[in-house]
């Protein structure tokens, strides 16, 4: 808060003016942040008009440029919302229904079953929130289209997966499950 503060040019004692607590703080950072920079971005990229692969990759892309284009925010964000749980949930549950609309629009439009759509947003946005979070912790261990290229390859295997089953687990368990052949890498 004295970080904050000084940096805004106040006292802690105005600052506490606005905000009950740091945890009201973190509250309205996340929710900002949120509103103003990374929804307006991620909902840019899914209402393209684009196939369904394109508009993962999209999401990735402008997710991870998010988070990229802004660190200290999200680490500020995702640092202090270990006391006050429930800003966090909340940013989770409006990013996996915003995941949910989309998939059960495009893959109800396609006739599969999206009964379990809640469940799989909740899957994809919370690995992807956790492999980015581990990517800005870790002094960026690859780069950032490396980071985008492999949440959109998993995402979209997910996806495919789901999709290949016609949402419907009965379906999913009754066939073969076993690994394709590795194709041979250029060296």
């Amino acid at each position: 808060m004295d970080e904050i503060a000084t940096e805004i040019g106040v006292s802690k004692t105005v600052l506490y003016r606005y905000f009950a607590d740091k945890n009201d703080l973190v509250h309205a950072t996340m929710q900002r942040f949120i509103e103003t920079t990374l929804l307006p971005r991620v909902y840019g990229a899914i209402n393209l008009d684009a196939d369904e692969y394109q508009l993962v990759r999209a999401a990735m892309t402008e997710y991870v440029g998010t988070v990229d284009d802004d660190p200290e925010v999200y680490r500020f964000i995702m640092s202090n919302s270990a006391g006050d749980k429930s800003s966090l949930a909340e940013f989770e549950r409006l990013f996996a229904e915003v995941v949910t609309t989309v998939l059960i629009d495009r893959a109800g439009s396609k006739g599969a079953r999206t009964d379990g759509a809640m469940l799989w947003s909740y899957v994809l946005v919370g690995g992807i929130q956790l492999a980015t979070h581990w990517w800005t912790t870790t002094d960026k261990a690859m780069p950032r289209q490396d980071v985008i290229d492999y949440l959109t390859m998993m995402a979209w295997s997910a996806i495919e997966g789901v999709a290949r089953a016609g949402g419907s687990p009965e379906l999913f368990n009754a066939q073969p499950h076993e690994l394709p052949e590795i194709p041979v890498q250029p060296s």
